[in-house]
């Protein structure tokens, strides 16, 4: 009860619908960018969900750092190209199913296949990251070198920490048996549960379009 009350915890840790912790104000130093880049991670919690269920994910494939790893420098890979003005078509669309798919297969129990979940986990990395450049690529004029590195440095440092601890509880669940993939499983299920939400509220657009 003690594991599965702790990942609960872990995933569903009150997480604020703001995305800015400088409360829209814009990024002009070093020190503002970091503070940003750890925020975005943490108060969105669609990607906090994500990063979370990635440390689960490589943790239950055998790849705690490689699995961690591959996401956090595809997601600063999308970013960056999101920045230098090349768009990601359906970024919503697709975080909204990447919670859905990787939430699945914690669900379901199973050891990933781990070609498949780098895969996954860098294919969705990209929307991540696509999705945190507009707190950068919406400022007038862009922002410094500066501010931009720190930026990337706490996006980056924040949730490797994160994926890294989820990674270390979900270890220790599934270290005592059988009975230790139960809370892993819950909390897979949540964020898949999570991402189904968001997938039908995208869909509702194009459907009530259709439909009148």
């Amino acid at each position: 009860m003690k594991r599965i009350a702790l990942l609960i915890f872990v995933l569903s840790a009150a997480p604020a619908w703001a995305h800015h912790p400088l409360g829209g104000q814009p990024m002009e130093t070093f020190g503002h960018g970091l503070l940003s880049g750890i925020g975005h991670p943490v108060l969105g919690f669609d990607h906090l969900f994500f990063v979370l269920a990635v440390g689960l994910a490589a943790v239950m494939a055998g790849l705690p750092r490689v699995g961690s790893l591959t996401y956090i420098i595809a997601m600063l890979l999308g970013c960056g190209v999101q920045y230098a003005g090349l768009a990601l078509p359906l970024r919503e669309p697709m975080i909204a199913l990447s919670l859905l798919v990787v939430g699945g297969v914690l669900a379901s129990g199973r050891a990933p296949a781990r070609g498949a979940l780098i895969a996954l986990f860098a294919g969705f990395g990209l929307f991540h990251g696509a999705a945190f450049a507009g707190a950068i690529a919406a400022q007038e004029g862009g922002v410094s070198g500066g501010v931009l590195t720190g930026y990337l440095i706490g996006l980056g440092g924040v949730q490797a920490l994160l994926a890294m601890l989820a990674g270390r509880v979900g270890a220790r669940a599934l270290s005592v048996g059988p009975t230790g993939a139960v809370p892993v499983r819950l909390a897979g299920a949540a964020v898949a549960g999570v991402g189904l939400f968001l997938c039908l509220e995208a869909l509702e657009p194009p459907l009530l379009a259709l439909l009148l």
